[in-house]
């Protein structure tokens, strides 16, 4: 197998070149800034200069990215090699794009309900696939070190994760709406943060309120895609935000609450955001760091945002895959992969959340061997290598 790789700024590359230096594939991995346009030129120019390299003298059998990208489709179209995506990223408006029914592409998608939005349309392109984890590589990380990252990244209970409050943030641009607009979306956003398992912000959008948020700020439709306006206010401008106050509340009351007895730790861009009894620790690292702060820490808060409908977001998988205490909020794709209460605990309101985390906190048996349960359904099931043997079975058997 001869696989060539485009990526930019993707989570998982290493790791799916590790899966490949095991299975003893040639490939080559190729960076471009422009992997995310949807016409690019000299993107065009760099996949026909790789592509007829080849690797090692060999021609590609395929070429993969993660999260689609319509110039790579139409590139793997023109010479009919297959062209398999792995998307990780919601929202992804670059599915939508008319590009996905090329008959080269193979498009895996976490989220079931994206799926199967684009599979009952007729798309027979597009699969359901839960992301993976490498598990190889985080037991390796778990050595003699390890009791020296324990007491670094030490936690009771943590959080990594964008609080989504920077200074482009969409929502902001809505600010000029009138007061009937503004109280409207406040409302639909409030009864959204309070419902899990149904997104329905895109079909409260319309009419006066739809009329004021193009006034105020327009979207315009791509040309060449079917994402509808409604999709990209909902998904870019709404969910954004209700990330934002979902995320603020949660860790605020935790820190009120348990901050005092116990440690609290938020990971995320802003060093300026700050809550009582909260320490903000900044990024970490998603390779050198990040799986040492789900193995230490005690409880790892999942608090999905809301554009995943019903997927397991990659901070699920990796926290499960190192070893990790898992808390989430419910998503119906979890019980495709976990036994909820076995492998994992879901909350399905902040009280619940609360509830369990002063629970899982003092019985911490329990704790410990939910933990354990999650890792070896990721490492049976769900690694890279079991993966990518289930991708390419369909893609060329």
């Amino acid at each position: 197998m001869n696989v060539l790789i485009f990526y930019n700024y993707n989570f998982g590359i290493e790791d799916v070149k590790e899966c490949f230096e095991k299975k003893e594939y040639r490939f080559k991995v190729v960076w471009s800034e422009q992997l995310n346009q949807r016409k690019c030129t000299e993107l065009d120019d760099i996949f026909e200069k790789e592509f007829d390299e080849g690797v090692d003298g060999r021609a590609f059998d395929c070429v993969f990215t993660f999260n689609y990208s319509p110039v790579i489709s139409n590139n793997c179209n023109k010479r009919n090699v297959p062209y398999i995506s792995i998307v990780y990223d919601s929202p992804q408006i670059l599915l939508y794009s008319y590009t996905i029914i090329n008959p080269c592409n193979y498009v895996f998608i976490f989220d079931k309900t994206q799926y199967m939005e684009l599979s009952n349309e007729g798309i027979e392109t597009v699969y359901y696939c839960p992301l993976a984890v490498n598990t190889d590589r985080l037991k390796r990380m778990f050595n003699d070190e390890y009791e020296v990252k324990n007491e670094l990244y030490a936690g009771d209970i943590s959080f990594i994760g964008s609080m989504y409050n920077e200074k482009h943030n969409l929502y902001d641009r809505l600010c000029g709406v009138n007061d009937y607009t503004k109280g409207y979306l406040d409302a639909i956003m409030k009864v959204q943060r309070s419902i899990y398992g149904y997104f329905f912000l895109e079909d409260m959008l319309k009419g006066d309120v739809l009329d004021e948020m193009m006034r105020v700020c327009p979207v315009k439709p791509n040309e060449d895609g079917v994402e509808t306006v409604q999709y990209v206010y909902a998904n870019y401008f709404l969910a954004r935000r209700m990330a934002t106050d979902e995320r603020t509340d949660i860790l605020s009351r935790v820190g009120r609450e348990l901050g005092r007895e116990n440690k609290i730790n938020l990971y995320t861009p802003d060093a300026s955001v700050r809550f009582i009894n909260v320490n903000n620790k900044g990024t970490v690292d998603y390779y050198n760091e990040m799986p040492y702060v789900f193995r230490n820490s005690r409880i790892n808060l999942n608090i999905t945002l809301r554009s995943i409908k019903s997927g397991i977001p990659l901070r699920c998988m990796d926290i499960c895959g190192a070893g990790g205490f898992l808390l989430s909020n419910y998503q119906a794709d979890l019980y495709d992969v976990f036994v909820p209460g076995e492998d994992m605990v879901i909350y399905d309101s902040i009280d619940d959340l609360m509830n369990k985390c002063k629970y899982y906190l003092s019985h911490d048996a329990e704790r410990r061997q939910i933990a354990q349960n999650g890792f070896g359904k990721i490492e049976e099931k769900h690694t890279y290598d079991v993966r990518f043997e289930e991708i390419f079975n369909r893609v060329f058997n």
